[in-house]
């Protein structure tokens, strides 16, 4: 698989890059300001993704700070890169700039439809923007639902409880930014999606990851040199119960990348198979079937970068 040798070096790049600040719009872009009477400016992300054509030009939004309440769905045929307003482009820290929504799967016909924001669109790309889901426990509720190929998101945060990140369909990269939820809040069934160096924060016991990935396919979640916390305000019983994965589907697959070459877990042979949790040192399983790499263990705690057989 091509994917996994090109987007480690992607990432290697992306961390060379030195950190700056990015307070007003590049060259070209489209404003969206909250509150603005401005001429040629826009109170709303969704207004400024309406005033393109949908044609195949090359487009640009910036946001300054805010919070927009709103739901984005993006559709048009074109590239499509978003700012967010920030003071230092190397880390989601300083965002400034917050599209929130509330909206679950008892108010929407699908999970898709949960999201904040709707990527169904190719070649889309967003620098330093949050993205919050704020429908809490309860049901199904989507900070980012992700359709389209070579979607990159550089710096973001991702918000919500339960199916946070909907990494569904398509190429996608995911670097250096937050994901926070509790159950399930990275998911997807054909989703081909690299995490390279970002903070995954745990709002309570649950599970991290599901892979609906539902035949033998390219699809597949690849996880490097990310960092595993307990978010702010976590449930009790939060530390030692959760788990990094368990399967939506009989044919989900995880690569952690670890050097000197991979090391994959595939799962294809029973729905009741869980990784156990990053406290227990070991990943295993429970059901019938023997999975491709039984145990693994690492020497950090939370640094998914350091996992290596056990011998």
């Amino acid at each position: 698989m091509q994917f996994l040798f090109i987007l480690p070096a992607l990432f290697v790049f992306v961390q060379a890059v030195i950190a700056a600040s990015r307070t007003s719009p590049p060259s070209g872009a489209v404003v969206v300001r909250a509150g603005t009477t401005a001429s040629g400016e826009f109170k709303s992300i969704q207004a400024a993704v309406n005033s393109f054509p949908n044609d195949g030009s090359t487009r640009s939004i910036f946001i300054y700070p805010g919070t927009y309440t709103e739901k984005v769905y993006i559709t048009r045929k074109g590239a499509l890169t978003i700012y967010g307003y920030t003071t230092d482009t190397s880390t989601y820290t300083q965002n400034q700039a917050t599209i929130s929504f509330n909206s679950g799967l008892d108010q929407s016909s699908s999970n898709d439809e949960t999201g904040t924001l709707r990527i169904h669109t190719d070649n889309f790309k967003m620098y330093n923007v949050n993205v919050k889901n704020t429908r809490g426990p309860g049901t199904q509720a989507g900070a980012l639902s992700q359709y389209g190929n070579r979607a990159g998101f550089y710096g973001c945060a991702f918000y919500g409880y339960q199916d946070t990140l909907y990494a569904n369909q398509g190429t996608q990269v995911y670097l250096k930014g937050y994901i926070e939820g509790k159950t399930d809040f990275i998911y997807g069934r054909q989703g081909l999606a690299y995490f390279g160096g970002n903070t995954i924060a745990v709002k309570g016991p649950g599970y991290i990851t599901a892979s609906g990935r539902q035949s033998d396919d390219a699809g597949s979640y690849v996880f490097n040199a990310n960092t595993v916390i307990q978010a702010s305000g976590a449930e009790s019983g939060t530390s030692g119960g959760y788990y990094f994965g368990r399967p939506w589907s009989l044919s989900c697959f995880y690569s952690f990348r670890c050097p000197p070459r991979p090391i994959t877990f595939t799962e294809s042979f029973s729905r009741t198979l869980i990784f156990k949790s990053l406290r227990t040192r070991r990943f295993g399983s429970s059901g019938t079937g023997t999975p491709t790499v039984s145990h693994m263990c690492y020497t950090q705690t939370t640094r998914l970068l350091e996992l290596a057989p056990v011998v």
